[in-house]
């Protein structure tokens, strides 16, 4: 007879005050969830543990600092071992937009956007998917985007971060699925959060609860990809097979 499955409880949050992350943290607190979060706004952190607190979280901890940093993500994940004792769900949530003006005309500002959104998440993903693999046990779940399934010219400089991210994802779930760890790539489409306050706002566009929602059932349901909301799944079906000579003359 098959051992039931035991809800994770001790969550390591990456981008703990982005508002995907605060959506899905307020959704677990309830249940008696403990957070470690991690960000750089230590202000925005104390602010977001005392809001966990007060919904019923069982214990919240803070570690403020940049991710960018990667020489410190091994004392992060010790902290956060250290903390709660054990890891059940690790979520990477950090990203930038950046601008593609400026990083079409300068290495530099496209260096800061793949440094970030692709580079440190290696790094946090590696050390994670060892210790997981070690455990034997965890859910890795990194959020990606569905920029990164084709490069258009609006944004094909964080496109080619996600993009990048979600290989590198694969070959990782590839490696170690076997060890019992499930390894999650969330690609969600326009959603309403800070990041892209200064856009003009297009349809389709999803509330950080919805999509915080979708994390929770894949989580649950331990796929291996999900698209947030899953319409996204056949609209970027559709545009990764637009013949190449057609796709170069869209203005996407």
């Amino acid at each position: 007879m098959p051992k039931p499955r035991v809800l994770p409880t001790r969550f390591l949050i990456l981008g703990a005050t982005s508002a995907i992350a605060m959506a899905f943290t307020s959704k677990l607190a309830p249940k008696g969830a403990s957070f470690f979060l991690v960000a750089r706004n230590a202000q925005k952190l104390d602010a977001v543990r005392r809001d966990l607190l007060t919904r019923g979280a069982f214990s919240v901890y803070t570690f403020a600092m940049n991710l960018d940093e990667t020489a410190a993500h091994a004392d992060v994940l010790a902290a956060a071992i250290e903390s709660l004792g054990t890891i059940d769900v690790a979520l990477i949530a950090h990203a930038i937009l950046g601008d593609q003006s400026r990083a079409q005309a300068s290495y530099v500002e496209a260096e800061r956007i793949l440094r970030t959104n692709f580079l440190s998440a290696v790094s946090l993903i590696t050390l994670l998917a060892n210790y997981f693999e070690s455990d034997g046990q965890g859910t890795l779940a990194v959020i990606t985007s569905v920029a990164g399934d084709r490069g258009r010219k609006s944004n094909y400089v964080y496109g080619a971060s996600k993009g990048a991210l979600n290989i590198f994802l694969d070959g990782v779930r590839n490696r170690i699925d076997r060890s019992g760890v499930q390894v999650l790539t969330i690609r969600p489409g326009f959603v309403d959060t800070p990041m892209t306050a200064h856009l003009t706002k297009r349809p389709l566009v999803a509330s950080p609860g919805k999509i915080a929602t979708g994390i929770e059932k894949a989580i649950a349901k331990r796929k291996d990809i999900v698209y947030l909301p899953s319409f996204w799944a056949l609209i970027m079906f559709v545009i990764r097979n637009i013949p190449q000579w057609i796709f170069k003359k869209l203005n996407m």
